[in-house]
């Protein structure tokens, strides 16, 4: 009912609405009314009221609320159906549970903060206030081993965003963290299920830091990271940068669907800050592997010319940028 009370305000957002006319639209009574009002103000919305006049909606907050994700967002089944939370331990844990139950392709899962945030190889993702923590269920009819090009693709769909919507310089580095100069402001968490050889399911984690204080980031974390906030010396409109990623993401994995991953992989590999770059590939069990990045392959292998000239094909490992 907040939703409908909020479309009436919205509508007419250059003047008050009364309270009886509300009430009566919505078959509520006026008492009512004041009621859902009162919640709204506790989400954060700001009316201008008085008894005479009625409510004017003054501000909205600054939080992802699905209202207000769904209002005006231009998308075709992405992000129309929205679980939201204040606080949760991981979007991707309660994707996986959703996605199990059956939940629809492009459900989305987003919260303001996450208690338990997950990176790749178990590593934790801090992920306070200001943020932008979601995750999006996918239902790609592929074998599981297409399930990397997921990353790489929405690795294009956050960079692209980031660069229409704040004008920054913004690349990708392998596999699945997004820099804006040397600094990594996004990470993606890909997890796939798989049910007879085809991918039944896989949850797309992304988690922004938009508006974070770096500075409450412990001190091994801050150095290397950076928010769209401190980038961009003012706060952004989470809703806004949300509703954009969301229509190119759905512009980009139609693309996939249709076969024409060679396309997004030449973007992603235009946008790479890790190709040409000499680095340090951490995997498993302490091994270290060093060489210039050359190239990545179509299942997201990155392709390393090692100190000796021989070439080495990297599937995995936490990728590190350095000086030769």
């Amino acid at each position: 009912m907040q939703k409908k009370i909020l479309e009436i305000l919205y509508e007419n957002k250059e003047k008050h609405v009364l309270v009886p006319e509300i009430a009566s639209t919505l078959d509520l009574t006026e008492e009512e009314v004041n009621d859902y009002i009162k919640v709204l103000e506790q989400d954060g919305y700001v009316f201008d009221s008085s008894s005479d006049l009625g409510y004017k909606l003054k501000k909205s907050p600054n939080l992802l609320l699905p209202y207000e994700l769904q209002r005006n967002l231009k998308t075709k089944y992405i992000g129309k159906k929205i679980h939201y939370f204040d606080e949760v331990d991981s979007t991707n844990n309660v994707a996986k549970k959703l996605a199990e139950e059956g939940a629809e392709e492009g459900t989305l899962v987003i919260a303001e903060t996450q208690t338990r945030g997950r990176g790749r190889r178990g590593k934790t993702w801090i992920s306070p206030n200001g943020g932008v923590w979601m995750s999006i269920i996918l239902r790609p009819n592929r074998p599981p081993a297409d399930a990397p090009q997921l990353t790489l693709m929405t690795g294009v769909a956050v960079a692209q965003t980031l660069q229409k919507e704040c004008g920054l310089d913004v690349g990708i580095k392998w596999p699945n963290d997004i820099l804006i100069g040397n600094k990594k402001v996004c990470g993606i968490l890909t997890e796939a299920n798989a049910k007879f050889n085809t991918l039944d399911h896989v949850v797309v984690g992304i988690g922004i830091d938009a508006n974070v204080d770096t500075e409450l980031f412990p001190s091994e974390v801050r150095e290397g990271a950076t928010s769209l906030k401190n980038e961009l010396n003012k706060e952004i409109r989470g809703v806004i940068l949300v509703q954009e990623f969301l229509k190119n993401f759905e512009e980009i994995y139609d693309e996939f669907t249709a076969g024409n991953f060679p396309e997004i992989l030449s973007e992603w590999r235009r946008l790479s800050k890790t190709i040409g770059s000499y680095v340090e590939v951490r995997k498993q069990l302490g091994k270290i592997v060093r060489g210039e990045a050359i190239g990545i392959n179509k299942n997201g292998a990155l392709i390393l010319e090692l100190d000796d000239g021989t070439l080495r094909k990297v599937i995995s490992g936490e990728c590190l940028h350095i000086q030769k």
